[in-house]
């Protein structure tokens, strides 16, 4: 008799109820939905920084790549001229990157314009979350120009 009250205290104690589950997956639940949006938030401001970053780093290879050969690319030549010498450029002194010209972060090419939106001057252009021209937030164009 003793052994019968002993299993059943056992077994009621080594099972999960439903209830107990059901407490547990609305916590978890309502947790992530407060979380994971912040969290893409933050993971959207990380491309948006990125990007900056990388225009940045465009910027000053550009720079290197005009003191040696007295202009910026042409809008032709492109971001690929940091990379790759021109067949026409005297005193190219490169490759000015260390490696080949990234996509932006998300995963579309940089756009290049000579002259850009300042006289005399190049623009790098990432469009944004979005890939249209324009837009706010996430969406909003990154420029060199507006950086400066």
């Amino acid at each position: 008799m003793n052994q019968t009250i002993r299993r059943r205290r056992l077994s009621r104690q080594a099972g999960v109820t439903l209830i107990e589950m059901l407490v547990v997956v609305t916590i978890i639940a309502l947790f992530a939905s407060i979380v994971g949006p912040r969290l893409f938030k933050a993971a959207d401001g990380a491309k948006v920084t990125s990007a900056r970053t990388q225009i940045n780093s465009f910027n000053q290879a550009l720079l290197l790549y005009k003191n040696s050969t007295g202009n910026f690319p042409t809008a032709e030549q492109g971001l690929k001229a940091l990379r790759a010498k021109p067949g026409e450029v005297a005193n190219w002194d490169g490759p000015y990157l260390q490696s080949d010209v990234p996509l932006d972060p998300w995963g579309r090419e940089f756009i290049y314009k000579m002259p850009g939106e300042l006289p005399d001057e190049p623009e790098i252009i990432s469009l944004g979350a979005d890939g249209q021209p324009g837009g706010t937030g996430i969406n909003a164009d990154i420029s060199s120009a507006r950086s400066r």
